[in-house]
Formats: structure tokens, sequence, C-alpha cells
């Protein structure tokens, strides 16, 4: 059923107001059924867009209100994250856990994309989306689950972390070399390049957190010199204004030096935590940022995915059902298989791989700006984005029965 209403072209904020309502209200829904709240707002897109009632379509305007989404999702998912929770997640037989469930992931996805003669962009990007766990999702679900300070539930989050940094590193790597002549020596150089790129910057992170621990050593030391900045400054919401600058630097670098500006906002936000600014200033950051980006931005830019994504560009649905496949089947492989490397038992192994099948937020941004960057076409597009709201509507089932199979043993 496909109608057609295109001829009446809304004012801007008239197409703000009814793209917010319904994603609000379908958003609203979803979360009445346990489920993330971006899966009603990207279903409010699609009904509002090409796919159902062609009525609204994705200006330049509502472009950038998605691009803001996108950035502070980032630093939300960033503020979630400690850096000492990295380091945690690659010591020991941990890292065993982290690299096979990225590495198994997004090799059966490139293989999966080869199989299909997509090209070798596209091939690369179906691997980088199989193999990304969403990191807010999984943390929402284990919060629900009331398993996020478990055992398991731990092992989750900091392979989650991992993944989505390397993920992240790939992202870069792939939006630098998406204009060279596709031959081996152009693509091995623009690489080469993007990775000095990418560790200058990461020595820029790490040099920053060691001085970070260094002044966090004298007893609220940095926390002490924020309050005295707050105090000269007379403006509301100034805290707001100076987590902001800090972030914004880094997005700048980044982008100056031809990365994209998220991993520069995400590794920022996760430089940020209450031991450096204090409990205080962290939630009151956190919970604006929050509001701002759930209340409006958020659900703009699901929409705003919903208004992109096209059914009928899907021709090809061997390929869609096998990417689904592939990403639900080598992730939670990944994950067991990881687990078991660790010794860790035959259900808390399944447990992790299921933990880490939701694909959600994470992988909807990378699919987005590959779009954007016109990496992908509408077609793949599409597929990616049934395959992160399937992942993450069956997650939250699945892992409630792994935990429950854990309980009983225990």
């Amino acid at each position: 059923m496909h109608f057609n209403v295109s001829s009446l072209e809304l004012p801007f904020f008239a197409n703000l107001l009814i793209l917010l309502v319904l994603a609000r209200l379908f958003g609203e829904i979803m979360e009445r059924f346990k489920q993330p709240a971006m899966i009603g707002e990207i279903l409010a897109g699609v009904l509002l867009g090409p796919t159902v009632l062609n009525f609204i379509h994705r200006t330049e305007e509502l472009k950038v209100i998605s691009e803001l989404g996108v950035f502070l999702l980032v630093i939300i998912a960033g503020l979630e994250i400690h850096l000492d929770e990295i380091i945690k997640s690659m010591k020991g037989r941990n890292i065993v856990i982290s690299i096979l469930a990225f590495f198994i992931p997004i090799l059966s996805g490139y293989f999966v994309g080869r199989y299909f003669e997509q090209d070798v962009m596209s091939t690369i990007f179906i691997g980088l989306c199989v193999a990304i766990t969403a990191l807010p999702v999984s943390i929402r679900i284990l919060m629900d689950l009331g398993k996020l300070n478990s055992s398991v539930g731990q092992k989750i989050i900091s392979v989650a972390i991992f993944d989505d940094v390397i993920a992240l590193t790939i992202l870069g790597i792939l939006l630098d070399t998406k204009d060279v002549e596709p031959t081996f020596a152009n693509i091995t150089k623009a690489t080469i390049i993007t990775t000095i790129k990418l560790i200058s910057f990461l020595i820029l992170v790490v040099a920053t957190y060691k001085l970070i621990k260094k002044l966090s050593k004298e007893e609220n030391f940095i926390e002490n010199k924020l309050n005295k900045i707050l105090d000269l400054l007379k403006g509301k919401e100034s805290l707001f204004a100076v987590f902001f600058v800090f972030i914004l630097i880094f997005a700048t670098i980044t982008e100056s030096i031809g990365l994209h500006f998220i991993i520069g906002s995400f590794f920022a936000s996760m430089l940020i935590s209450k031991e450096l600014v204090g409990e205080k200033h962290l939630n009151t950051f956190h919970n604006t940022t929050n509001s701002m980006a759930m209340g409006f931005l958020a659900p703009i830019f699901f929409a705003g995915i919903g208004l992109e994504f096209q059914f009928s560009s899907i021709q090809n649905y061997p390929l869609l059902f096998s990417i689904i496949a592939v990403s639900f089947l080598s992730k939670i492989i990944g994950g067991y298989v990881g687990g078991r490397f660790a010794r860790l038992d035959h259900k808390i192994s399944l447990a992790l791989g299921l933990g880490l099948n939701a694909r959600g937020i994470m992988e909807l941004v990378i699919a987005n700006i590959a779009y954007k960057a016109g990496i992908i076409n509408t077609e793949i597009f599409s597929m990616l984005v049934i395959m992160g709201l399937i992942t993450t509507l069956a997650t939250p089932f699945l892992l409630k029965k792994a935990f429950k199979s854990i309980d009983t043993v225990a």
C-alpha cells in the first residue's frame, strides 16, 4: 500500500512538528512493550516517508538536526564508558572475547557481500555493521533485566566498548579511502596515512588522559578549578558550554585531520568522568545532554532514518535474508567461541554471544554516515536498517532466556 501526498509540501517547522510528535508517540508505544524507543521512532519515519505516505522528505534542515542528534548520541555513548574499562577489556582472556566477537562477524559479513558480488566498499560496510554492538542498547537491555552489574553483564559491556572503538577506527579509515581509485596501492597508501592520523589522535587522547589522571591525584583538583570557572561566568548553563567546548575541540581536531567528527566526540566524552569533574557536574551534564538528545534530536535522527529507508529499493531478498542470518549467527558464535576460549562455561558464553547481538544505535549511526558519504546505496542502507531493528528486537527476549538458564544453574 503506497499513498502519495507529496504535492503537499509543508513548511520546515510543520514537518518538524509532525515528525517529532509521531516519533515520540511511536517511541512511547515501543517503550510500553519494553522495546527501545528508537524502533518506534524509525517506524514513524517509515510511515511518513517514501515507503508508505510519502508525506515528508529529508530536507537539508532535517539533515542538520540529524547530525546534531548523532553528535549527542555519540556523546551519551562516550559518557557511559570509562577509559579504564577499555583497558580492562584488553587484559588477559578478555581480549580474546573482544577480538573474536568482532572479527568473526566482520569477516562473515564481508564474505556475504562478496558472495553476492557487492562492490568492495559496500562489502566492508556490511561486515562493519554486522560486527558492531550498540553499547547504549546493550546497557539499556541489561538495566531492564537487572543484570548490568553482574559479571556477564560487565563482560558484555567491556566487549561492546572494545568492538565499538575498533568499528569507529575502521570507519575513519573507510571514510578516508572512499575517494581514492580502488587499486591495492592507493587503498594501502590511504589506509597507512589514515592509521598514522588516527594513532596521532589516540596519542593525544592518551596524553590528555594521563594529564587528567595526574591532576586528579590532587584531591578534586579539576573539579575545584571547574567550580572557580563557573563562579566567574555569569551566564546560565555555563557548565554545559564548558563541557561542549572540550568535546568540540576534539571533534574539530578529528575533522581537520580528515576523520569523522564522531570519533573525536566519542573519545572526548570518554575522558569526562566523575573522578575528573565530580559526580554532581557529570550528572548535570549527562542529564541535560540526555534530555536534549532523547527528547528532541534523537527522535528526529531516527525518524530521519525512516525517511531515508525505502522498502521498494530492496530487490535482492536473498542478500537481505543472508545479512540478517549472518548477523545473528556470527555475533552469537563470535561471543560464544570467545567465551569458551576464555574458559567460561557453555551457558555464560552463550549469554555473552546473545548480549552482543543488539546493533541498534551505533550500527544505524555508522550506516547513516556511510549512506550520506555515498559509500552504500539506498538498497544496502535499507537492508542494514532492517537488520539493526531485528537484532535489537530479538536480543532482550533471547538474553532474558539465557540469564534464566544461568540463574537456574546457580
